[in-house]
């Protein structure tokens, strides 16, 4: 009895795009576009012209998906050999999986009718880069629903899409950019307005060296604010020597950062290695983001605790603020 990986008809291209489209979860322009643009696959022609893919074409587009929505650019890996494909995906899976109780899996949570038709006008401007209409959009979504659900419901989901937007080719670094901008700017404006009561805690946020994507630190910060802790927000690209000088001298209960691409991996995890010795032991260090979460047994094992989620970040802020109270 042959097993699937031994059946002739592994190879043979009998799918419609429609099909390939409903089996793997992306959309037939961006099919087209991964095998026009990128070589990903190369589908037969029918009789009529349309393409039929093969049971490959469709294990292999389900990798490749698996592998640019975690993170990774469909054009450095569309021409990888599918073993290899595989092996980065089970990578990026275990990666997110939870580790020695520090990495909290959280079920994503589904943005509401409202925030879906809030994202999909937020995404139609961005792709008219009509930054005036954007601003109104999202500023529009923070007054109708406070700064913890836009955060959530609006703006993550927003960023991602974006980002899922930018590795299948459909929209530019300069519709990143307006996106992200306009999305700081809103939630450091709304960080800065919280009001905090008469002795709250402070969280430091900030990027560590070379981590120049500032969207997430204030996205963490904005998160905090809302919980009712003091936020000292230092930016992006802040040396731990600076970080730890200015948890010391703001007395900071808390350091939150933030890394969403590192170069180097291990480089990464010695500087946020150093941070932590430079902190007092009393103090936690949280970090978030794709590229802390890829290397997240390396800084467990130092004494680093990894969040997956904001809200993560708002356990770990409950719970420090619990114990200071007990």
């Amino acid at each position: 009895m042959k097993t699937d990986a031994e059946s002739p008809t592994q190879d043979m291209p009998r799918h419609p795009i429609a099909v390939v489209s409903e089996r793997t979860g992306l959309s037939q322009d961006v099919l087209r576009i991964w095998e026009r643009r990128y070589l990903a696959v190369t589908p037969t022609r029918g009789a009529g012209g349309h393409r039929l893919y093969s049971d490959d074409d469709v294990a292999r587009l389900r990798l490749l998906h698996a592998a640019t929505a975690a993170g990774r650019h469909i054009g450095q890996i569309a021409r990888l050999p599918s073993d290899e494909l595989s092996r980065l995906v089970d990578e990026d899976t275990a990666a997110r999986l939870t580790r020695t109780g520090a990495v909290t899996a959280r079920e994503e949570r589904r943005p509401s009718p409202a925030s879906v038709v809030d994202i999909d006008q937020a995404l139609a401007a961005t792709a008219r880069l009509d930054a005036g209409e954007l601003e109104h959009v999202l500023r529009r979504a923070v007054a109708q629903r406070g700064v913890t659900a836009f955060i959530e419901d609006v703006a993550s989901p927003l960023l991602r899409r974006l980002g899922e937007d930018w590795h299948a080719g459909r929209s530019t670094i300069a519709h990143e950019h307006l996106v992200s901008s306009t999305v700081h700017d809103i939630v450091t404006e709304a960080m800065r307005s919280l009001g905090r009561r008469s002795g709250a805690p402070t969280v430091l946020v900030a990027t560590p060296t070379g981590e120049r994507h500032a969207i997430g630190a204030a996205l963490v910060g904005a998160a905090a604010a809302a919980e009712g802790w003091r936020v000292l927000h230092l930016g992006a690209d802040i040396p731990a020597t600076e970080i730890a000088a200015a948890a010391t001298a703001a007395h900071v209960r808390v350091v939150a950062v933030s890394i969403t691409y590192a170069r180097d991996r291990s480089e990464t995890v010695d500087e946020l290695r150093g941070l932590r010795a430079l902190l007092p032991p009393t103090v936690p260090l949280l970090v978030g983001g794709a590229a802390a979460i890829a290397v997240a047994d390396e800084l467990v094992a130092i004494g680093i605790r990894v969040g997956t989620s904001l809200g993560d970040l708002r356990d770990a802020l409950r719970t420090v603020a619990a114990a200071d109270a007990a």
